[in-house]
């Protein structure tokens, strides 16, 4: 059963799904809206967000996870790019621009820094006895 709609009034995109400002709409179902991003970073970079109002994926009900991979394989798909990202951030510090849950389906054309995601990955070396406190504390609040 689907959750009651949520959405916020100063919320960007909770008034592109009310329609109160236009957009590249793609596939709209009843829990999910998804659009062209009109700042992309590639040809066909969309966006698809939950229609209830959650800032951060902790917020936002399972049942509107469920609805909205599946929009984001058919735009891959649609958008025929052999290599893609499908990014969704949460918190201004992690990058997310608009605080609405939003997953980002970012065709990646060729391997040059100029169309697509660009990526740092700053990986962090950890001890074996830390990596075992790590996993140990996030296992048991599973």
């Amino acid at each position: 059963m689907a959750s009651a709609a949520k959405s916020l009034a100063s919320c960007i995109f909770c008034k592109i799904i009310k329609g109160d400002i236009p957009s590249y709409k793609l596939i709209e179902t009843e829990l999910s809206f998804s659009f062209l991003d009109i700042g992309p970073l590639s040809k066909g970079h969309a966006l698809v967000i939950p229609k209830y109002h959650a800032e951060k994926l902790h917020e936002l009900p399972d049942e509107h996870l469920n609805d909205i991979l599946p929009i984001a394989k058919k735009i891959a798909i649609a958008q025929g790019a052999e290599n893609y990202n499908v990014l969704q951030n949460n918190g201004r510090i992690a990058h997310q621009e608009v605080p609405h849950v939003h997953f980002h389906v970012i065709p990646k054309p060729s391997e040059s820094d100029e169309q697509g995601l660009v990526v740092g990955w700053p990986v962090q070396k950890f001890e074996k006895d830390e990596l075992q406190k790590i996993y140990d504390d996030i296992k048991q609040k599973l």
